[in-house]
């Protein structure tokens, strides 16, 4: 494993910004952690202290990144309290979403998150999916009235997720929306336009 004097998150210059209603101020750098699930444990550590160096405070992790639970997990007893963490689940019904809830924690060495999020949520058969009854959104609010999880949000990318996203706004008040902005996707006008509406 690498060996660090100190696996502490440094205060640098690195910009931050409040993370949507969450009140947190998240480093404008987030850790995506897709990355080091592919990798050797001895260059993940490499990585990890590299963001930690660097003032990054915001991790997002999710099942789908190959081995990164397994990767960041013997850091998690150290920078648990140091670093705001995310995950998220792409299961769409209740029963399923906390059987993946309950094994995200396991593999990840961790009690409890600061933010939980349905996890690509693309377009209207998706959002209508995930809150309807028995939906996913319902493990969701059961962990947050269980404190397992603080905020609640919800992800997607694609041509239609801020359109999607703006209707889920009207189904369930989310505390955090993730999507593309970038100027390829601002190249379509009607994407430009509900996604400030987001903004």
């Amino acid at each position: 494993m690498y060996n660090s004097p100190t696996r502490q998150l440094k205060e640098t210059l690195m910009e931050k910004r409040t993370l949507g209603r969450t009140g947190h101020e998240s480093s404008v750098v987030t850790f995506g952690t897709a990355g080091i699930g592919r990798v050797t444990q001895d260059v993940a550590d490499k990585a990890i202290q590299l963001i930690l160096d660097h003032g990054v405070n915001h991790i997002d992790i999710a099942p789908s990144y190959g081995e990164a639970m397994e990767r960041m997990a013997p850091w998690m007893p150290d920078i648990r309290n140091q670093v705001f963490l995310g995950s998220k689940t792409r299961f769409r019904t209740r029963d399923e979403a906390w059987a993946d809830i309950e094994s995200i924690m396991k593999r990840l060495n961790v009690e409890s998150f600061d933010l939980f999020q349905l996890h690509s949520v693309i377009d209207m058969d998706a959002l209508d999916q995930v809150t309807a009854p028995g939906g996913a959104l319902e493990a969701l609010v059961e962990m947050r009235e269980q404190g397992l999880t603080k905020w609640l949000g919800i992800t997607g990318h694609g041509p239609h997720a801020p359109s999607t996203h703006l209707d889920g706004l009207n189904r369930f008040d989310f505390d955090t929306i993730m999507f593309p902005v970038n100027a390829a996707m601002f190249r379509s006008a009607e994407y430009r336009q509900d996604a400030e509406a987001l903004l």
